[in-house]
């Protein structure tokens, strides 16, 4: 697997604090507006208005769809249920399955130009490299394949002794990316997979899908804190992203959005906005 210096080269970085915003230029701060700044980030990487970006986010409990998801016969049962356990719902716009976030789940965006020169799989692997870094000294036994159980499975699931307890996703806007992460780093991560799991007993039942649907084992998931047997906290992992990119970069920018940015992120906003619009009708 290549590390980070192998796939990304630049040495200025824009760092981006978004994990305790209640509000986004009068929008409110939910997943469904993170996806739509990660966008306008990945536009103006593209566009060389922005250097490279690493974005933090965290969101109040929420299950964040994928695609295939939202075509799920019995979707609206599922929902009504989310709804009933206090989340809230989104569909997003990058690859990937259901996951669910909350106030112990720390989402990290690594937004980078240049990606029509650069594979999928190499920009899964920079996200790789850098979480393997970030916990260099708890452990170095995280490895990047399926867990099959898992919720929102894929072949670069982060895990410890074949337990999960991180996905990426990837979107790709022009000749940016933003690669995103979800670092389930405390709280009950069994009751987490076990809420998809039965979002998927609702929304599927015994139907025959063309899709495969994963079957959702609880036991396959974990947080970092049970896996390391370490009390981490999502401020704590916030220091280790910042050191991090400290060590990857010989400059760390942070600057506010620019008009051209903001312009794409309304445009983007409502797009999203759109594509939610039966999910949100489903929770009123």
């Amino acid at each position: 697997m290549k590390n980070w210096k192998e796939i990304i080269s630049h040495s200025t970085f824009r760092y981006i604090d978004h994990s305790n915003e209640k509000t986004f230029y009068k929008k409110p701060y939910t997943a469904l507006t993170s996806f739509a700044v990660d966008d306008a980030l990945a536009m103006s990487v593209s566009n060389g208005e922005s250097p490279p970006a690493i974005r933090l986010w965290v969101h109040p409990p929420t299950i964040v769809l994928g695609i295939p998801d939202a075509r799920l016969t019995f979707l609206e049962e599922g929902v009504r249920y989310l709804t009933g356990q206090a989340y809230h719902v989104v569909v997003r716009n990058s690859g990937g399955l259901a996951v669910a976030l909350d106030r112990g789940v720390l989402n990290l965006s690594l937004v980078i130009p240049g990606v029509k020169h650069l594979s999928i799989q190499d920009c899964y692997e920079a996200m790789v490299s850098f979480v393997q870094y970030m916990l260099r000294d708890l452990t170095d036994a995280i490895e990047a394949y399926e867990i099959v159980g898992s919720y929102c499975p894929g072949d670069y699931d982060l895990s410890i002794g074949g337990r999960k307890f991180a996905g990426i996703s990837q979107r790709r806007v022009k000749d940016g990316a933003a690669v995103q992460i979800y670092l389930d780093v405390e709280g009950n991560s069994k009751e987490r997979a076990s809420v998809i799991r039965h979002f998927y007993d609702l929304s599927k039942k015994n139907e025959t899908t063309k899709f495969d649907y994963p079957t959702v084992e609880p036991e396959v998931m974990a947080s970092l804190s049970e896996l390391l047997g370490v009390q981490l906290t999502v401020d704590e992992m916030k220091q280790r992203v910042h050191a991090t990119l400290d060590d990857f970069s010989e400059e760390i920018v942070q600057t506010d959005f620019s008009d051209a940015e903001l312009a794409v992120f309304e445009k983007r906003y409502m797009q999203m906005v759109k594509r939610n619009e039966v999910i949100a009708l489903m929770q009123e």
